[in-house]
């Protein structure tokens, strides 16, 4: 039997498979439905008969629908099954619940400013929380209420996808806030659309 990649991890042995996962001798289910190694649906048959046509050609019986009536089996390898399996759920796993952080200028022009928000928005719509950042340079430490003002804009602005931890503050030279997303079924895009890219690289102001 050809190996596979995580074959032989600690969630499972040869006897028994991994928890939950049953196959071989440990169907005990009346009948099942059997699909072959290639996709093919082989029938309903007595587990036994199904298990024979897997040990025929080297392979596992492994039952992949038990809630299924009957239990849907497939003649497979476990190595190979868990491998594919253990893949899905790493393709599967939400991209999101990290800190993002959009760095602003008092003195941003407005193309540049959508252009921030569009990607804070991006951030906020893939389940990111973002850190909006004002930083005053020279005589702009002279005009804080204008970052204020600014990052309060943004913030407003984000409102369709976010919710402010916190009221934006003063931090040295630089005036923050901290948004989070909101449940997924309530975002709503103002600045770009779902399917369009962006860069996930380090901001600059």
């Amino acid at each position: 039997m050809a190996p596979y990649p995580n074959s032989r991890n600690k969630n499972f042995n040869r006897n028994r498979g991994p928890k939950g996962l049953r196959r071989n001798e440990r169907i005990k289910a009346a009948q099942v439905r059997v699909i072959g190694p290639e996709g093919t649906n082989l029938g309903v048959m007595p587990p036994h008969k199904a298990l024979k046509l897997a040990k025929d050609v080297g392979l596992d019986l492994i039952e992949i629908s038990p809630q299924a009536r009957p239990p849907v089996c497939r003649i497979l390898d476990l190595g190979k099954f868990l491998y594919e399996e253990s893949k899905k759920q790493k393709e599967n796993k939400p991209v999101g619940n990290k800190l993002k952080e959009v760095k602003f200028r008092v003195s941003i022009d407005q193309h540049d400013f959508e252009t921030k928000l569009r990607r804070a928005e991006q951030f906020l719509y893939r389940g990111n929380k973002v850190k909006l950042t004002l930083q005053f340079r020279g005589r702009e430490n002279e005009h804080k209420q204008l970052g204020f003002e600014r990052v309060n804009l943004a913030a407003s602005e984000l409102e369709g996808v976010s919710s402010a931890d916190n009221p934006a503050k003063l931090v040295g030279r630089q005036v923050t806030i901290v948004l989070s997303p909101l449940p997924s079924q309530k975002r709503q895009l103002k600045f770009s659309l779902p399917e369009d890219d962006f860069e996930d690289v380090e901001d600059e102001d």
